[in-house]
């Protein structure tokens, strides 16, 4: 079956839904969740997730989604502290941005309940470097909204956003022997109308 989109985000994330094209859809923080997964010291893996997103999606079809770099949790304060100056620079960059834009003209009618998997094409900028992206993900019909999740972990790396001196730092600080520079990225995002 083809699928009903030609461009959309996350983060993004976005379903397109008969009727949309007047209507205006907003990120539900509550029912969203990010994360990623580092790998210290060779085998150590640890997830962690930033705890404050919002987005939109405009009656033009404009996608994007803010992440809140602050907001990043590991769980540990201290850590949390070293990542928000060390890696992400919250004082300058405290944001990160995906993007989309959708052809709303493209969709045909999607009952609630029913779900599809969807090629997503985003664009992410993070420490003022802006990448593109591409991923399946699957979207479910709510009965007024939906919900988007990748169906497999998009990887992202220091060197696309020049984190390389953050993640070196990290690892000086911690006294650790590696710190890995690519990490799977995995959301669930809500919109609702």
């Amino acid at each position: 079956m083809k699928t009903f989109l030609k461009v959309f985000t996350f983060v993004g994330c976005l379903l397109l839904i008969p009727g949309l094209a007047n209507a205006q859809w907003s990120l539900n923080n509550g029912e969203s969740t990010l994360s990623f997964v580092s790998v210290k010291a060779e085998h150590v893996a640890e997830v962690h997730t930033f705890d404050v997103m919002s987005g939109e999606i405009g009656a033009d079809g404009g996608a994007e989604i803010t992440v809140e770099l602050a907001s990043v949790n590991t769980l540990i304060p201290i850590r949390n502290e070293r990542m928000q100056a060390m890696l992400f620079e919250t004082n300058m960059f405290p944001r990160a941005t995906i993007e989309a834009d959708l052809d709303l003209g493209s969709l045909t009618a999607m009952a609630p309940g029913y779900s599809e998997t969807m090629q997503l094409n985003f664009s992410l900028s993070l420490h003022g470097v802006s990448r593109s992206y591409s991923s399946e993900i699957k979207v479910t019909r709510l009965a007024d909204g939906f919900v988007a999740s990748t169906i497999k972990p998009i990887v992202v790396t220091a060197e696309d956003f020049s984190l390389q001196s953050g993640v070196e730092a990290l690892r000086e600080i911690a006294g650790l022997p590696s710190i890995s520079r690519a990490v799977p990225v995995s959301f669930t995002v809500q919109f609702d109308r």
